[in-house]
């Protein structure tokens, strides 16, 4: 069993050295040894939380996508010294799972189903709906395509990804997009809408900027747009973000919950956009909100983070009788201690003390409570979640409140290859190379 200590290492480069080792050994392992289709691209990752073993050959593309993206950024690293694991296999993959993306996944109009089977052919994941229902498997592809060319140097991967990008803005802006299997009611909006294309447009832009593309600029612009939009329009006075602002209701369950590691993982985000131009007041927002949520969401009894919470004396259990299946989700699902917001907070726990750093130290209990985010998640995390079997690996993802293994779907019925993995990757780029390589050198 690789279990962490109950403190983190007491140095940057202590903490980076331990997850560097972190991924070699528990994760990446797990990723490269049971799950990739080497002949076709992608990876079958529709595999059993505890025991890896198989289930299904479906694709998701959603996290063909988001495997495409990780292996291409830790072919980068690798390259630069900051991991020890073989570039050119991890590269090479990530361009088969990008062309296996382009060849199977898009539908003539240009966005991109939502299911792939194993050889590419498209499937309904919502019999009767169609392929098109989230366009957040388009953001994801749009990401993969932009990480796997920086990775290969060819452009022909960026232009492509530029265009699922131009194709998901114009459907935000006309209200066409769909965002199954949990849509929202008519006018309402969602807090991931701009964080999702936030981190798009910072991702393009950076690999336009390595190409030595003018067209940089806009794309800057576009992520500090969205940067405005989340702080303007979802962040409350008290520090929490609203999930989904509906017009005209403030009492449903959908307009006042909240997701804790949502927010968290979003104003990452942020802070690295506004670091990266010059934007110190965003910044500063987005580190209060990242206290502020990991609060609301931690369970003073067992640890860890609620996955949903309604904030204030009536929570943070929500209560009622769920209208819909959104609500019906937050309601059965509110108190699992699942493993991507655990991973976000690492992250932004650290970011964020390095950027109040960079600020000029500010509030010195600010940066004691956003510490506190990181070194607490790491203590409850890295007691939890690490399979106990070393002959497995990864993470356990799903648990239950007292962190017990839960074998539900919460989301896709899928093992996920991303949020672990990026975060971990980060805060290794964070720590060993200091706060500009994920901002004004990203």
């Amino acid at each position: 069993m690789d279990r962490g200590p109950a403190s983190p290492p007491p140095t940057d480069a202590e903490l980076a050295t331990f997850y560097r080792e972190h991924l070699q050994r528990v994760i990446l392992p797990f990723w490269l040894g049971r799950t990739l289709d080497e002949e076709r691209g992608g990876l079958f990752n529709c595999v059993d939380d505890v025991t890896g073993e198989r289930l299904s050959d479906d694709k998701f593309v959603w996290s063909q996508a988001r495997w495409a993206w990780t292996a291409a950024h830790a072919a980068r690293m690798a390259e630069r010294g900051l991991l020890d694991v073989d570039a050119d296999r991890l590269r090479r993959h990530a361009r088969l799972t990008a062309d296996f993306l382009i060849e199977h996944a898009f539908l003539e109009d240009g966005s991109v189903a939502y299911l792939l089977t194993a050889d590419g052919a498209k499937k309904e994941f919502l019999p009767g709906k169609g392929h098109d229902i989230s366009f957040y498997a388009d953001c994801f592809v749009a990401l993969a395509l932009a990480g796997v060319a920086r990775a290969t140097g060819e452009e022909a991967y960026l232009e492509r990804a530029l265009e699922v990008h131009g194709s998901v803005r114009r459907r935000l802006a006309s209200g066409t997009v769909r965002s199954e299997p949990y849509p929202l009611p008519p006018g309402a909006r969602a807090h991931g809408w701009p964080m999702i294309t936030l981190n798009v447009a910072q991702e393009l832009e950076r690999a336009l900027r390595a190409f030595g593309d003018a067209r940089h600029r806009e794309l800057a612009e576009a992520a500090l747009g969205d940067v405005d939009d989340v702080l303007g329009t979802f962040v409350r006075d008290d520090g929490l973000v609203t999930e989904v602002v509906v017009p005209g209701d403030r009492t449903s369950l959908l307009a006042r919950h909240v997701t804790p590691g949502h927010a968290i993982e979003s104003m990452w985000f942020v802070i690295e956009q506004a670091l990266a131009h010059g934007r110190d007041d965003a910044a500063l927002e987005a580190a209060r909100v990242i206290a502020a949520s990991f609060e609301a969401g931690w369970d003073p009894v067992h640890g860890g983070l609620f996955r949903y919470v309604v904030p204030g004396p009536e929570g943070p259990q929500p209560a009622g009788e769920p209208n819909g299946p959104f609500e019906r989700l937050i309601v059965d699902t509110w108190d699992g201690k699942i493993w991507w917001p655990h991973s976000e907070a690492l992250y932004a726990g650290l970011i964020a003390v390095a950027a109040l750093d960079a600020l000029g130290g500010g509030d010195p209990d600010l940066r004691r409570r956003l510490r506190e985010v990181h070194d607490r998640t790491f203590a409850y995390a890295f007691a939890t979640f690490p399979n106990p079997d070393p002959g497995v690996g990864e993470w356990i993802q799903v648990r239950d409140r007292r962190g017990r293994p839960l074998r539900r779907v919460m989301g896709l019925p899928v093992k996920d290859p991303y949020h672990v993995t990026r975060n971990l990757l980060l805060a290794v780029e964070l720590l060993e190379e200091g706060l500009p390589a994920r901002t004004t050198d990203c």
